[in-house]
């Protein structure tokens, strides 16, 4: 019959599968799997925006190209590419007003770009 001492869990240990252990929470300390995972979102829906715009970008040029003269269809064109730099402007602006926030309540502006979640000990 097995004894289990008091700070041994009953399951044994786990260990995560080689593809995730990146994420880990005693990867990078406490908190650690979880930031890297939100930072590693926020990267990810700022190359979408990218990439989207991109795509609009294409989109609308072709619109414009193809428009033959038609009024209509030209500002329906220049309308998507002022909506598509509008939304760059503001992806942009949302980094900016990250970093001014993080500099004027914490003295660091990549305060909210390079999340960090501080536990007890």
């Amino acid at each position: 019959m097995m004894r289990l001492l008091a700070g041994d869990p009953f399951y044994g240990q786990v260990n995560p599968p080689a593809a995730i252990k990146q994420f880990a929470d005693n990867a990078k300390g406490p908190g650690g799997g979880l930031v890297i995972l939100l930072n590693n979102l926020l990267r990810l829906m700022i190359v979408g925006a990218g990439f989207y715009a991109l795509v609009n970008f294409i989109l609308a040029g072709y619109q414009f190209f193809s428009a033959a003269g038609d009024s209509q269809k030209v500002s329906q064109a220049w309308a998507k590419i002022w909506q598509t730099l509008l939304g760059l402007v503001v992806v942009a602006a949302s980094f900016l007003l990250a970093a001014l926030v993080g500099l004027l309540l914490f003295g660091k502006p990549t305060m909210f770009l390079q999340l960090k979640i501080w536990t007890a000990p």
